[in-house]
């Protein structure tokens, strides 16, 4: 059994890892930190956990993660995952960090859009973007794997077939994204507040989003050059899920059958990409819950634009259904291992 510990363990990211791990047939749970719970039972601070995992939560100290850890997932806030990341690394255990620290490649565009100067900007080329489906064999041998951001995940499976085969233009990309409510985390905020969100729909952060560089940054490398996106992102009155519409101009005379089986061919041995056929379209129940990512594509005759329409849930193929897979490939056990479980 290869044994973990999860840090963060009782955010809303923390808590879905802590219930793949329970059910993953070759994992065993062994250390699990919070900052706000320690000394408590995790059982005692979500009652679902009751009889499956009721081990004691502790503050975050490495010293104290047993030496025989074989991994470690950080699931700890932006700006203060990186030290104890790099403190991880030092101890000589493998990471998978679920925060933003370790995204971008360089330091100054952390530093813009998230306003922080980054702690550890040594360790950026070493991180691997762990984004399976465009980067297996990086992520095997990686000793620290920075986990993709929701937003990101939704739109770059979206567009990688279509950007790494240069089929539609670079430029001009516009992506009008909707996500739950838990994508803002745990910790209270006013704007999260359910009288705040409850029968209300709204934009935010239009054009200075911080996924933005992430998205441009990895579609950029999957088509070789320079990518610039428009990226509009909405909050949506539900809890989990995020819904992105991306519209494209298209730079070949492909038809819409063609480009749905170039899609299949890409992603034909990856297990949780599923290209719908018309006339089907992706919706956030549909994946809810699972580590899905679901793809539709439309042709626009009229107008000559391509539409591209994903969905996932944001809490597991957005954050802790990938942090597994790629623990999975690091470990080399089969990509799929303990994420067999069907939207909700």
């Amino acid at each position: 059994m290869t044994k973990v510990a999860v840090l963060g363990a009782t955010g809303y990211t923390g808590i879905e890892l802590v219930r793949l791990l329970d059910a993953h047939p070759g994992v065993e749970l062994v250390f699990l930190s919070s900052e706000s719970y320690a000394g408590k039972s995790l059982s005692d601070v979500h009652p679902q956990f009751r009889g499956h995992v009721d081990l004691t939560l502790n503050k975050m100290q490495i010293e104290d993660i047993p030496r025989d850890v074989d991994l470690v997932f950080c699931a700890l806030p932006h700006g203060h995952s990186a030290g104890t990341v790099s403190g991880l690394l030092h101890k000589d255990f493998r990471v998978i960090d679920l925060s933003a620290d370790f995204r971008l490649k360089h330091a100054m565009l952390y530093k813009e859009w998230y306003d922080l100067d980054h702690p550890e900007p040594s360790l950026l080329k070493e991180a691997v973007y762990g984004l399976p489906e465009c980067g297996n064999d990086d992520i095997k041998k990686a000793k620290l794997i920075a986990n993709p951001g929701c937003y990101p995940t939704s739109i770059i499976l979206a567009l990688a077939p279509l950007l790494k085969e240069q089929l539609v233009a670079s430029d001009g990309l516009i992506i009008d994204a909707k996500s739950g409510v838990s994508g803002a985390g745990r910790t209270p905020k006013q704007a999260f507040h359910f009288p705040e969100c409850t029968e209300n729909f709204k934009a935010y952060r239009v054009a200075s989003h911080q996924h933005t560089p992430e998205i441009e940054q990895e579609l950029g490398r999957l088509a070789g050059m320079e990518v610039k996106i428009t990226f509009i992102p909405h909050l949506v009155s539900m809890i989990r899920g995020i819904l992105s519409t991306i519209y494209l101009q298209p730079v070949t005379g492909k038809t819409e059958e063609e480009l749905r089986a170039l899609f299949s061919i890409f992603y034909g041995k990856n297990p949780f990409v599923r290209i719908l056929e018309p006339p089907d379209l992706p919706e956030t129940r549909f994946v809810r819950g699972s580590n899905y990512c679901d793809i539709a594509l439309k042709m626009d005759q009229r107008t000559n634009r391509l539409i591209v329409i994903s969905v996932i849930d944001n809490l597991v193929k957005g954050a802790a259904g990938q942090a597994v897979q790629n623990m999975n490939i690091m470990l080399d056990l089969p990509e799929g291992t303990g994420l067999g479980q069907l939207p909700l």
